[in-house]
């Protein structure tokens, strides 16, 4: 029996099962609904256990390959465990409220970090001390303000390869960003959310702090899995182009390619230096032919003439 990213068990102990009221469900959830009870849907913990151990694989790979994943939560339930996770797997997050154009108008929003950025190499440097204490203590302040909008963006260069979203109905416009642009979503999707602009489901509790912690944790493993895994591709590239053609060849199949271009270069050089062939006796004929000078005139031709 394949063993999952996350035992049965430590998904009833976060509640991850437990949905909404059942009059507040999403009919397009129904597949991954078990039962209800007490009027609250039950989720498929078995469909959830499938869909964690793709997602799992799914970051791992995408992180592997050199591809940034944006962690996105900002509702209270999920401020804390995103932020932690983000930073842990040292990837960039989004716990406060979203800025409508993060993605799509992400030069835009990268502008303003390198600004935040420039704030704060000037006040690491001292120069805030110069400054009047009105000027210094309004620039303290835009500071700390651009952190909380922008503080975890700081270290995304580019726009993310996947991003993951804790509830899918607060963080609509981030969905709605990243389907105009084409970047894959994955997402935790209670019983009352519309699963269509997902690309890649958990069927999840959105709400309950230990269920998004878990979920968190979990992705952000992947996030270091797939670094390991990079580096360790990285290395290896590395070594190879350190080792000589010897290594990487062989001392035998060295010398026989060695010994092959030797003789391909000897035959060059005696097709270069090969003499002209001389030309032929009856060309020589020939050419005396040709100027072979006209005969005198005989004498009976000087007769007729003095006649």
């Amino acid at each position: 029996m394949a063993r999952h990213v996350v035992p049965m068990k430590s998904l009833l102990e976060a509640g991850v099962h437990f949905g909404h009221r059942t009059p507040r469900w999403n009919p397009k959830m129904k597949s991954y609904i078990f039962t209800q009870r007490n009027g609250i849907h039950i989720i498929d913990l078995q469909q959830t256990l499938r869909a964690l151990d793709k997602a799992y694989q799914l970051v791992v790979e995408t992180v592997a390959n050199g591809g940034i994943v944006l962690f996105v939560g900002t509702k209270r339930q999920a401020q804390d465990s995103i932020q932690e996770e983000a930073t842990r797997c040292g990837m960039p997050y989004v716990n406060q409220r979203w800025l409508g154009g993060t993605l799509t108008n992400w030069r835009t929003i990268r502008q303003r970090i390198d600004y935040l950025l420039q704030l704060e190499k000037q006040r690491d440097r001292g120069e805030f001390s110069r400054l009047v204490k009105k000027e210094a203590l309004k620039k303290e302040k835009e500071i700390a303000r651009l952190n909380k909008r922008l503080g975890g963006l700081k270290t995304m260069t580019r726009l993310p390869n996947l991003l993951f979203i804790t509830d899918v109905r607060r963080e609509n416009i981030a969905v709605q960003e990243a389907n105009i642009l084409g970047i894959p979503i994955l997402a935790m999707v209670d019983t009352n959310c519309d699963p269509d602009p997902i690309d890649y489901i958990i069927p999840s509790n959105d709400d309950a702090i230990r269920a998004i912690r878990l979920m968190a944790s979990k992705i952000a493993d992947a996030v270091e899995e797939g670094k390991n895994i990079r580096a360790e591709r990285e290395a290896e590239a590395e070594e190879m182009e350190a080792k000589t053609d010897e290594e990487l060849l062989g001392l035998h199949t060295l010398a026989k390619i060695q010994a092959e271009a030797e003789a391909e270069a000897e035959a060059e050089a005696e097709i270069a230096v090969e003499p002209e062939p001389e030309p032929t006796p009856e060309a020589e004929t020939e050419t005396e032919i040709a100027v072979e000078p006209e005969p005198e005139p005989t004498p009976e031709a000087e007769t007729e003439t003095e006649e």
